[in-house]
Formats: C-alpha cells, structure tokens, sequence
C-alpha cells in the first residue's frame, strides 16, 4: 500500500453556472495533477451548486448536470477525482439522487449516493433525492476509501439520532479513510461544532476523515468553508481558511493524514462575525452582477453600521448613503450621518422629508380628522424615505441594501414598504446588542462609525422626544428572552423558569408571534446564527399559539 497525496479543493461555486463550475473544476484538477496529487476532492454538489431546490424540478437542469460530470471526468486523466453533482435515480422512488462521483481514466468508474438526507432547519433534500440503498467503497492504489457525503457523518449529532449509520458501514466495509465532502452552512458555533463532530467520528470509527466545504453564498445560506483532515485520534491535521477559495495539500499512508499546512488561528465571535457579513455581502453582489448599494443613512447605530460593512465589502466610491431628515430628526443625528459618510468617503445626499410628509397628511386629513397622532404618521414618514430610495434605486441601478436588525425585526418594530425595503438584509440575523459589538470591533484602531452614534440612545425619530425605550424593553433583556424563544425554541413557561419576569416574557412573544406577517415580506436576509428569520424558521401565519 503506497503514500498517496491528496488534493483538499475549497472552492465557491454559483448555482446553475455549469460552465463557470465545470472549468473552475477542471483548472483545480490540472494544477493539482501538475503539483503531483493522485486524488481531488471537492464539495457536495460542485458542478452545479448546493442548494438548487426546485431547479431540480427541471429536466434540462438534470440533463445539464449529468453532462457536466461526464465532461468533468475527461480531464482526469492520470489523476482521479471526486466530484458531487445531481443524477437520475436509476430505482424505484424519488427520481434524483445526490452523488458523489469518482473519476479516474477520462470517465466516471463509481457513483456514490448520500443516504441520510437532511429535512431540517434550511434543508429540504428528502423533496428531491431519493436516498442510497447501499453503501459502498472505493479501492484506490491500495487504499478502501469511503465516501459519507455532508449529513452521513452527522448521524449522532442533531436533535434526533438517525436509524441508519453511514460511517460505521464504511467501518465494516474496511474504509481505511473517510471523505465527508459537504455544503455545510455557515453560523456562529458552527466551528467548535464540527471541531466536535469530525474529531469524535474520526475517534468513534478509528478512521481519519476528510471534510471538504464550499465557500460562498446562496441566498440565505453562507458557507464558509473550514475544510480540514482529522486523523484516528481525532487531531486535526490540516485546516483551510475560512471564507476564502482555497486548496490544500495532504499525505495519506499507512492510515495517518500528514500535512506541511499550518493551522489558522482561532478568532473570536465578533471577528468572525464580521467577517462573515462583509465575505457575504461581496459575494452576494458578485454572483448577482451587481456593483454598487445605496441605504437609507439615519444617524442611529444600524444604518452606520450596514454603511461602514458595505464600504469595506464593496469599496467606498460604491456605497451611497441618503441622508433623509424630518421634523423630528435631531441635529445631532444629521450631523453623525454626515460624519461616519465623510469618514468613509462615501459619496451622500441629504433629501428632506418634511413636505413630503406633510403632503401626505394633507391628503389624508379628511381620514385622519380627529384622530390623534399615532403609528400611522411614523409609518408615513418611513414609508417616505422607502419610496425615495425606491426610486435612486431604479434610477441610477445602486441597490438598496435593508439595515434592519433581527432584534427589530422579531418583534415588529418595523415598518413593511418602508425601513423594511430592500433587496438584502445584512443585519436581519444579528441582534441590536451584537450590532453595537460590531460597531466597537470595526473602530478598534480608529474612529470610523462616530462614537456619538454608539453612546447615544437608539431612536427612530418619528415623533418628538421618541426612544426606542418608549416601546421596548432594554435590549440586553430582549435580546437574551428573543434568542432562548427564537434559536432556544423554548416556550414562555419554560424562559420565564429561568429567571425573567412573567408578563415581560408574555409581551415579548405575543410581539414575535403577532408580526409574523412582516417577516414572510422581508428581503432575504444573511444567516449568521442557527436560527434565522426565513427558510429555516416557518412559522404559520393563519394560527392561533403560545
């Protein structure tokens, strides 16, 4: 049995791009194969992007997709490859299947399917694939490789334990390495999870494991990468970079994993955080061929916050900040809106909302006669900006970026077509006290967001004298309660056991539950936690629950 060495590829691909996917596949194979390396391994459904959900549903999407593992598989010629795509079930049940396909010679000598199936969380999988009836191994130059793709190494460490075990049949199938090739998303914890995960398989089996990540986003989903090799003992051997297309290089023989990489250096939340959001903005407008943003600049922490992320994520010639006063905006936040602009050399624009919302009044005072100030004229001016900014949009093609926060968002204070507009929501998954960690993290060298703006108290400004206090609790109080609700999944009873006032727990859900409604309306949002605002939180509007 020879040393053989391992190519470890960390790529970002885009969903439906055969073409791009294909030649960034086969230009990872060539260098590899000129750098001496018997095997690639790349990411569960590489050649045409995880997740593609109901493209599925297209015949020619599949076509497309089986083609390209064919035309994949000629180039590994002298080399061999493990590739992950999409393929027609040849069985009886659901009429795909998610494969691994091992490539050797100029065509595809095996085809692995993924037995368990996630149906969780943001995943859907059992609508589509049918899953593997069997399980089996790959005999490579000396070697019984077998291949658990993403959740078949996962058996033990959800909510819930699966009925069937992929690893420990690899185990008795005599594997003397595993390879997990994977799309595993991104949220904070995710590390010391799989930290935990691919350190207690590789120990559970005796068996050295191989986890290859994408990067990029789809949608919602970040993906991070963190592709590692974790020996028998658990140990990790090799581990690429978080957020960056990347490959790395490994030598397996006599059933230990070497490797000449240095480890990354661990990081703390908030830097992770951050980096998360500014790789995800990057390469959400990257993949959607846009190029420059445009928001709504209101001198509070949010809006500073999403305009100093854009900046850095995009450059500051392509971040356009609108700076939109009314009556009851203070000086002192116009002024803060100017300074973080000129701070970050953004260009800005300050349109005056006063009679325009005056207008709308005026037009609505026959209704409104006799009726006391209320939400309705906050809606207005909100809804004012929203359409202002609609139009730069459409005018001059900057994209709206929303700078809601999911504090905001989970319990209703926010206004549907109007601070809610936007084609992405970068803060929809971090809470109110981890936006102001962030504004802190981002001035640790110097001032960039005004500290006027972190210190002072948070405000709408949409009546005289408002503080967002008025109607919330403090937001250290609220975001512990929303994050044992929301991520917790934990019912009144049980949050008001630990320790928080009763009616307060009350007030909190009632306001989650009730403004469901907004959310179902939101822009889709990066995920950043393990619970967030949209496909993996459906929740019914039409219901009555506690």
């Amino acid at each position: 049995m020879s040393a053989i060495k391992i190519c470890l590829a960390q790529l970002n691909f885009k969903i439906g791009d055969f073409e791009g996917n294909t030649a960034k596949i086969a230009d990872t194979i060539f260098t590899a194969k000129q750098k001496g390396a018997d095997l690639v391994v790349f990411s569960e459904m590489s050649v045409c992007g995880y997740m593609p959900d109901d493209l599925l549903d297209y015949p020619w999407f599949v076509e497309k997709c089986e083609h390209s593992l064919d035309a994949v598989a000629q180039s590994c010629q002298g080399i061999a490859a493990i590739v992950g795509g999409v393929m027609r079930n040849p069985h009886k049940g659901r009429n795909l299947q998610n494969v691994m396909c091992f490539m050797q010679n100029g065509r595809i000598q095996k085809t692995i399917a993924k037995t368990l199936l996630p149906t969780y969380d943001v995943f859907s999988e059992a609508r589509y694939f049918e899953p593997a009836q069997e399980t089996d191994i790959i005999e490579f130059k000396g070697h019984k490789i077998g291949i658990a793709i993403c959740e078949d190494i996962w058996d033990i460490y959800n909510d819930f334990e699966y009925n069937a075990s992929p690893g420990s049949k690899l185990k008795e199938l005599g594997a003397d390495i595993i390879i997990n090739p994977s799309a595993s998303p991104f949220h904070l914890g995710k590390q010391s999870l799989r930290n935990r995960v691919f350190g207690g398989q590789a120990s559970r089996f005796d068996i050295p494991v191989i986890y290859a990540n994408q990067i990029g986003i789809h949608t919602e989903l970040l993906f991070d990468g963190a592709s590692r090799a974790v020996n028998s003992n658990g140990e990790v051997a090799m581990q690429l970079p978080d957020f960056e297309e990347s490959v790395g290089y490994i030598s397996f023989d006599d059933g230990v994993i070497t490797s000449n990489a240095t480890l990354p250096i661990e990081i703390d939340e908030i830097a992770t955080l951050h980096q998360a959001l500014v790789f995800g903005i990057k390469d959400y407008f990257k993949k959607m061929g846009f190029k420059k943003a445009v928001l709504g600049s209101s001198g509070g922490i949010d809006s500073a916050l999403v305009q100093a992320l854009l900046s850095q994520a995009l450059g500051n010639d392509n971040v356009l900040a609108i700076l939109m006063p009314s009556q009851f905006s203070s000086e002192g936040s116009i002024t803060d809106a100017k300074k973080i602009s000129e701070n970050l050399g953004n260009e800005y624009h300050i349109l005056p909302i006063e009679n325009i919302f005056n207008q709308y009044t005026e037009a609505l005072s026959s209704v409104f006669e006799g009726r006391e100030f209320n939400v309705a004229e906050e809606n207005i001016q909100a809804r004012s900006r929203g359409v202002l900014l609609m139009g730069i949009s459409n005018k001059i093609g900057n994209i709206l970026i929303n700078t809601s926060n999911k504090s905001e968002m989970a319990v209703g204070y926010s206004t549907l077509y109007g601070d809610m507009c936007g084609s992405l929501s970068v803060l929809g998954d971090v809470y109110k006290t981890q936006v102001y960690a962030l504004a802190r993290y981002i001035n640790k060298n110097h001032e960039i967001i005004p500290n006027e703006i972190i210190e002072k108290a948070p405000s709408a400004e949409l009546r005289p004298g408002q503080k967002d206090s008025d109607s919330l609790p403090d937001y250290d109080m609220l975001d512990e309660i929303l994050k044992l609700y929301i991520e917790g999944k934990k019912s009144k009873d049980e949050i008001t056991m630990e320790g928080y006032d009763s009616s307060l727990v009350e007030r909190i859900v009632n306001m989650v539950n009730a403004n469901e409604y907004k959310r179902y309306q939101a822009p889709p949002i990066i995920r950043v936690s393990s619970k967030a605002f949209g496909k993996g939180r459906i929740m019914p509007l039409v219901a009555k629950y506690q």
